[in-house]
């Protein structure tokens, strides 16, 4: 079994430089099969989720080859249109993309029911299948699988979104851009990463306008053709940091960042009490203070993000006074308060509320990542606590963070990768016996 182990109580100092973004990657990269010709996507993350979606593709037909570091070229020209590995595909959340672009190239697609975090919440796909219903796809969920078939083709239409769900807006914008006519998406998400995927599919010919903002207009085309693109920042990870820098203290700058796609992170980092100085491509992060106590509401983009939730919340029990935090995106994302309370915070959830009462210092324990987001909150509470913090389930943060170990390592973290040995075995013995 692998995990983290972590010796808190050092501060955080130096530079690292942040990865390509893991949402734009998994919408970007199944946006290739939708093109004639070969895509050279760079700044790609090497990360477990990345390795799962390109994993899928290849096993579709899809020639995928590594160039350097953090570039690929895919190229779909020769790919069938086969359902989808059951068992890869449902590891992965971003898997329901090969939906959307599937149905796009040959009006027709057989995906496995996504799989990937469950974090305590309902992540229904029903807006999903009302887009696609809405050009023309008759869609089923039978034996675990989406089928979604569109027999006369596919046909523009106006689709108004029941909630800004960013799933349903990256399928319908993948089913859009090869269809006949006009496609407008109401209450469109409005993420950066909306953004990006539309940049490279405009990049490849594609009609796509108004990404990001909450009405998005594609304008079907006849045909795709292959080009160069680079994925944006992860504004996730980058966030992540920051807040690793305030629970701990210490003063770090990250590179390869779009200071604007951070603005509602940094707001209320500054209101707790950290210093941000915004550059062009960079940020500096500085705590050196007490923290302040804050409350916090989840909402859609530009608002504080839900994927964010997690690690704010092991920062502020750590700050002085009462924080609240409300998840206004989600119906419940807080199963990883009971591990923060191992380390000693105290934090009360009632529904989409919980109460933080800030403590003076946390103090190491085994606890266990439960989902990505929350394995990535354990370890900046475990970079603020006490002594000796060991983290397990940590395949679930290698799904979305490159490197964090040697990145926090490089920023003076005491913290490892080690493989423990795992003791079902003996105590299945013992049963036995």
């Amino acid at each position: 079994m692998t995990q983290y182990k972590v010796r808190g109580g050092h501060e955080l100092r130096g530079e690292i430089t942040i990865s390509g973004a893991k949402n734009a990657a998994l919408a970007v990269l199944p946006a290739a099969i939708l093109a004639n010709g070969v895509c050279r996507v760079e700044n790609v993350p090497k990360i477990n989720d990345v390795t799962l979606m390109l994993e899928i593709m290849r096993d579709l037909g899809v020639s995928i080859r590594l160039v350097e570091d953090t570039v690929i070229e895919i190229d779909a020209s020769a790919m069938i249109n086969i359902p989808t590995p059951y068992e890869t595909a449902r590891k992965l959340r971003a898997s329901y993309y090969l939906v959307g672009a599937l149905l796009g190239r040959f009006g027709k697609a057989e995906v496995a029911l996504p799989g990937g975090c469950n974090f305590g919440g309902v992540r229904p796909i029903d807006q999903h299948i009302k887009g696609f219903e809405c050009l023309g796809a008759d869609v089923k969920v039978r034996n675990g699988l989406i089928k979604a078939y569109a027999y006369n083709g596919l046909t523009g239409s106006t689709i108004y979104l029941d909630m800004a769900s960013v799933g349903a807006t990256v399928n319908i914008i993948l089913a859009a851009v090869l269809a006949e006519g006009l496609t407008v998406i109401e209450n469109a998400a409005r993420e950066p990463h909306i953004v990006d995927l539309a940049n490279f599919l405009n990049r490849c010919g594609a009609s796509v306008r108004g990404a990001g903002t909450d009405i998005i207009k594609i304008r079907g085309v006849k045909k795709l053709n292959g080009c160069s693109y680079s994925i944006i920042p992860d504004q996730i990870e980058a966030g992540t940091y920051m807040t690793a820098v305030a629970a701990a203290g210490g003063d770090i700058t990250l590179q390869n960042v779009i200071p604007r796609h951070l603005e509602c992170i940094t707001a209320k980092l500054s209101e707790i009490g950290v210093f941000v100085e915004e550059f062009d491509e960079s940020v500096r992060i500085v705590r050196e203070k007490p923290l302040k106590r804050a409350n916090v509401k989840t909402l859609p983009y530009p608002g504080f993000p839900t994927d964010m939730q997690p690690q704010i919340t092991a920062v502020l029990s750590v700050a002085n006074g009462t924080s609240v935090i409300t998840e206004g995106v989600w119906d419940n994302r807080y199963r990883y308060v009971d591990e923060l309370r191992r380390l000693g915070a105290h934090i009360t959830v009632d529904g989409k509320v919980a109460v933080v009462e800030g403590v003076p210092a946390l103090s190491g324990a085994p606890i266990h990542a439960s989902d990505l987001r929350a394995g990535a909150a354990l370890v900046v509470a475990a970079l603020a606590a006490n002594g000796e913090t060991r983290i397990s389930g940590v395949d679930y943060i290698e799904r979305g963070y490159e490197n964090m170990v040697e990145k926090l390592r490089g920023l003076g973290a005491d913290i490892e990768r080690i493989e423990t040995e795992t003791l079902v075995a003996p105590l299945l013995e013992l049963v036995v016996s």
